[in-house]
């Protein structure tokens, strides 16, 4: 039997209050057990006013405590729930009060997550060792694109702020959506199908393949290396456009731009009308005054040309004037040939009188030529008149000034400038309107 009076000195008994050995117990704990990543489900979760989190992380066998404090819990990207897997960086710990063992976490992360990244770091090494990254083979995105395609869920909010932002920067080009869905297995396949799809098309100058945020899982497919392979292999300018500003995924790497946002993808792929508009207008006004120096200095060019040149109907005039005088010459020199042709005549009947007995017949042949030769002159006479008249109507028809006789009028500026269009005259300019007799000078009312 058992007797503690048997005991000896050095095995007197040390007697611990229940505080002392639970405080031990933290100390050992937390001394000789170093920070710890453990997976499991979250259950019991609290989430007191203090703003600190406590609830239990369980598996199939067995449970344990969990505190997360303010401090820690803020700096997690997720909002933890009731039945999520979930992995902890925790020191072990105990709670005095209670004698509960327990886990104090630093860091939370959804189950999964860290396999992804790593995953994901590999996949970025190796395709930028392939030099799928490189800067050189990225392609410019062109000026004004004629037709936009979108690859994204048709019926997320990624999908309406790339159509509001492009119909209020340009709404003017065309923008086709080729739906796939974004998270998921099936994401992938039809992520690179759809790339395929638009490239075959030939109908697109640039492509913006994206979504909205989420969790490195829900933007994974964006990260499969298919899809990495199929922009970099796109002959169409792609715009990556995957979650929110500080996400990034092997997509944005090899695309040809990566935007922070879908929104920012739509104001990358086109440019603001409004300044569009506003540079044209200062090419048309720089059109207009080089239209207006150049029509001034051909305006003074004609002015001085004109000063050279006689109005044609002075010139009609004249001709008018000269054909009268050939008339009159002409008429002159038949009258005049007329006589001389007379008197050789009558010289000639002269001359047979004296010499011949039988001059009433040749008196009479005489007359009769003398006829003759009077009708044919006359008869040429004629023929040239009626050319002469042919020719004087010829020349007035085409004559300004027949114009003028038919009641038509032509008026100049006061600078002499011929007046085309009512656009070159305003209120209150002098004109000179050239009448058929003389002109009117007037002022524009």
């Amino acid at each position: 039997m058992f007797n503690d009076d048997a005991l000896s000195p050095a095995q007197e008994r040390q007697v611990l209050s229940v505080s002392q050995l639970n405080r031990r117990a933290k100390q050992l704990l937390e001394t000789h057990l170093p920070l710890l990543w453990v997976e499991g489900e979250i259950s019991n979760l609290a989430r007191p006013s203090s703003g600190h989190w406590y609830f239990t992380l369980k598996d199939d066998g067995a449970q344990v405590r969990c505190a997360m404090f303010r401090g820690r819990n803020q700096s997690v990207r997720f909002q933890p729930q009731q039945g999520q897997q979930v992995l902890l960086r925790a020191r072990v710990s105990l709670y005095e009060n209670r004698g509960d063992y327990q886990l104090i976490a630093e860091h939370m992360e959804e189950a999964g997550h860290g396999a992804l990244q790593r995953a994901y770091e590999a996949l970025k090494h190796k395709l930028s060792q392939e030099g799928l990254f490189d800067q050189e083979r990225k392609r410019p995105l062109p000026a004004l694109p004629r037709h936009i395609g979108v690859i994204t869920s048709g019926t997320g909010a990624a999908l309406r702020d790339i159509l509001t932002v492009l119909k209020r920067r340009f709404p003017g080009i065309p923008v086709t959506l080729i739906p796939v869905p974004v998270q998921g297995k099936e994401a992938a396949p039809a992520i690179v199908d759809a790339l395929a799809l638009a490239n075959r098309a030939g109908l697109f100058d640039v492509l913006i393949v994206g979504r909205g945020g989420g969790s490195l899982e829900d933007l994974w497919p964006f990260n499969e290396e298919a899809v990495a392979r199929a922009i970099a292999d796109s002959e169409v300018p792609v715009v990556s456009a995957v979650g929110h500003e500080v996400d990034f995924t092997i997509a944005d790497f090899v695309a040809d731009l990566r935007a922070p946002t879908p929104s920012a993808a739509a104001e990358l792929v086109v440019p603001d009308a409004t300044e569009w508009l506003a540079r044209f207008a200062g090419y048309e006004q720089r059109l207009a005054q080089l239209m207006n120096r150049r029509l001034q200095a051909e305006r003074q060019q004609v002015q001085h040309l004109g000063k050279r040149l006689r109005h044609p109907g002075e010139r009609l005039q004249q001709q008018s004037q000269r054909l009268d005088g050939l008339e009159l010459r002409l008429n002159q020199i038949m009258r005049q040939k007329l006589s001389l042709s007379r008197q050789r005549v009558e010289g000639l009947t002269l001359r047979l009188r004296t010499r011949r007995p039988d001059m009433r017949v040749w008196r009479q042949k005489m007359d009769q030529l003398d006829e003759r030769m009077q009708r044919q002159m006359q008869h040429t006479l004629q023929q040239k008149r009626q050319r002469f008249a042919e020719a004087s109507r010829l020349l007035h028809s085409v004559s300004p000034l027949s114009t003028l006789e038919r009641g038509y009028a032509i008026v100049h500026t006061e600078s002499g400038d011929v007046v085309r269009d009512e656009a070159q005259l305003n209120t209150g300019d002098r004109i000179r309107t050239r009448v058929a007799h003389g002109e009117i000078i007037s002022r524009v009312e």
